[in-house]
């Protein structure tokens, strides 16, 4: 089996803007370290990024500076991103490298509404779901009720999350039919104590000043997560990793000090669940390598958590394929037609809503697309399909289709046979636009003397091809909104 390494943040911002430099939360390799390897996916779950009412329209549309900062710092990486989801205030980010791009199937993003009784989405939830070398993952965000005695809030949103956070695909319609589910967030449980020895904010942190090596348990004993686990109220079926790092709730913003109104508590978690026997001969695990709070970041009354994980998925499992063949034609701009081609593995059926789009060579996200087409309109298939055999089709873009900038591109093949769902089935190698004006054409003066006819196609040799350094779009300050 392949193990695959997922590293998650969650983090409540509270409206705050990122004013600390994110590098560190992310724990990339240092001078000291430099062969550490990079995870395969970030997940970052953040909760409370500033929205307003009457911002819901600005939101949808316009990238925030938190999800804007993890960009530029990620995509510098060579990270993409591979989903994201927003619902007022609460946002969900998953990065994969570009090698496991075409391995992800059924992407489908969701979201549930809590707040004020399912009609508002201060809090609530969302997710991504997607399938990836033959495993079914799902990765929730929430933000539950707030304050110590809304227990049974957070219960019933727990459940409902559960209930109506449903999925298109048949097998995987529920959160905990997947094989892997991983939930973060400001879960909000807090320290509830017995009447006889209910303890003030000032005593709590009397009695954190004097643990030891990390060992908290005198106090997580009045966790509010771990006794709704224990009676199976909410999220019983999900581990968590042992707790030794202080409460991350509530700071004085800027300080390493609690703030004195609430009680501190450990509201920000990282739960996970596996099923490990969906499959025979095969037993599926998720290990736990870290899990921490990240003290330093003071810009928030909540301090982050991160916890990283080794997981397990299938080795070489391919399914509904597309390669592209290599592109070597330059492709100017207004030519009458431009053709490529691509194969199709013999389990890959064209739907309807399956389409083509041209990416810049160094995109960094599966959302910028500058342009697209529907296979059904510009593929064209020149021999009968034998099923149960992949087949070759010719990719005919006819002009006015396609970029109207030179510069590298890809092609990238989406399966979506609905609009909520969709899967990358392949990706090409980068090949070049050019204007017509650009058009270079080579004469050799004695061929110019003998009369020769000059031939003006125009074929680069694509080997040993730096993308970064020729693509026009490609800036060493990259900004990404």
């Amino acid at each position: 089996m392949n193990t695959l390494k997922f590293y998650f943040v969650t983090w409540n911002v509270a409206t705050k803007s990122p004013s600390q430099d994110l590098n560190a939360l992310l724990d990339f390799p240092s001078q000291f370290n430099k062969h550490k390897p990079l995870p395969d996916f970030y997940v970052i779950g953040l909760q409370e990024v500033k929205s307003q009412p009457q911002n819901m329209v600005m939101d949808s549309i316009f990238t925030d500076q938190w999800t804007s900062t993890f960009n530029k710092i990620l995509c510098r990486q060579g990270f993409v991103i591979a989903k994201s989801m927003r619902l007022q205030g609460i946002v969900i980010l998953v990065y994969t490298q570009m090698k496991h791009l075409t391995r992800l199937r059924d992407i489908q993003a969701q979201y549930t509404k809590t707040g004020f009784g399912g009609l508002w989405g201060n809090k609530g939830a969302v997710s991504v779901r997607f399938n990836l070398y033959g495993c079914s993952f799902c990765l929730i965000n929430s933000h539950l009720a707030a304050h110590e005695h809304a227990l049974s809030d957070r219960i019933t949103a727990c459940n409902i999350i559960l209930q109506e956070h449903t999925y298109e695909l048949q097998e995987t319609s529920n959160i905990l039919y997947h094989d892997y589910v991983f939930w973060v967030g400001d879960l909000n449980f807090r320290l509830e104590f017995p009447a006889e020895i209910n303890l003030t904010p000032e005593e709590i942190v009397e009695q954190l000043q004097k643990i030891e090596k990390d060992k908290y348990e005198s106090l997580l004993k009045y966790d509010q997560l771990f006794a709704v686990k224990d009676s199976g109220e909410a999220f019983s079926e999900f581990s968590e990793g042992e707790i030794r790092f202080p409460p991350t709730y509530k700071y004085a913003i800027n300080t390493y000090e609690y703030d004195l109104k609430r009680k501190p508590s450990w509201t920000d978690r990282v739960l996970y669940m596996v099923n490990p026997n969906n499959y025979e001969n095969i037993v599926l695990r998720a290990d736990l390598i870290s899990y921490n709070h990240v003290p330093h970041y003071m810009v928030s009354d909540h301090k982050p958590v991160v916890a990283q994980f080794n997981v397990k998925s299938f080795a070489d499992y391919t399914e509904k394929t597309v390669e592209f063949a290599p592109i070597s034609r330059i492709w100017y701009i207004g030519d009458a037609d431009f053709r490529t081609e691509c194969t199709l593995s013999h389990d890959v059926e064209i739907n309807q809503g399956d389409w083509i789009g041209i990416f810049d060579a160094n995109f960094h996200s599966l959302d910028d697309y500058i342009t697209y087409d529907y296979v059904s309109k510009v593929g064209v298939q020149e021999t009968p399909h034998v099923a149960g055999e992949s087949r070759t089709i010719t990719l005919s873009f006819p002009v006015g289709s396609g970029v109207r900038t030179p510069g590298f591109y890809r092609f990238i093949y989406f399966s979506q046979p609905s609009n909520d769902v969709k899967s990358v089935l392949g990706i090409s190698d980068p090949f070049e636009v050019s204007s017509k004006e650009d058009q270079l054409v080579s004469i050799d003066p004695c061929s110019e003397a003998s009369g020769s006819t000059v031939n003006t196609d125009v074929f680069t040799d694509f080997t040993g091809l730096d993308v970064a350094k020729l693509s026009r779009h490609f800036s060493n300050d990259l900004s990404i909104d």
